[in-house]
């Protein structure tokens, strides 16, 4: 499998679900680099976040605030808690096994669908 096509396919899927619901990042590309590259769940974790170092949705974003959907207050705030959250985070993880990592990473996906399926 040619890894250059695997990470076009999942940068442009995971671009896709994130304009779509939100997501890509961490649910779509870590499993991707994880199961399909091979690449550790740590490495997978810090290479997601740099990747949105810069382009992070930016058509996606400009979109949204054409149609009036985006909250400047909300995203400000979260964007500030985000660089320290993912600081912290991260610190966290590279202290941990990284089979546990893997654990807590599933759990968290499995809680929030769980959540998500049956609620209104």
């Amino acid at each position: 499998m040619n890894t250059v096509l695997v990470l076009l396919a999942v940068g442009l899927v995971a671009g896709f679900l994130s304009g779509l619901i939100g997501i890509g990042g961490g649910i779509i590309i870590v499993p991707v680099l994880v199961y399909l590259l091979a690449v550790d769940q740590k490495t997978a974790q810090g290479t997601t976040l740099f990747m949105f170092m810069l382009p992070v949705g930016v058509l996606g974003v400009f979109n949204y605030y054409k149609a009036g959907h985006v909250d400047f207050k909300y995203a400000a705030v979260m964007a500030i808690t985000f660089v320290v959250g993912s600081y912290f985070g991260s610190k966290s993880a590279i202290t941990i096994d990284t089979k546990l990592v893997k654990q807590i990473f599933a759990i968290v996906i499995i809680l929030i669908g769980i959540k998500m399926l049956w609620n209104k």
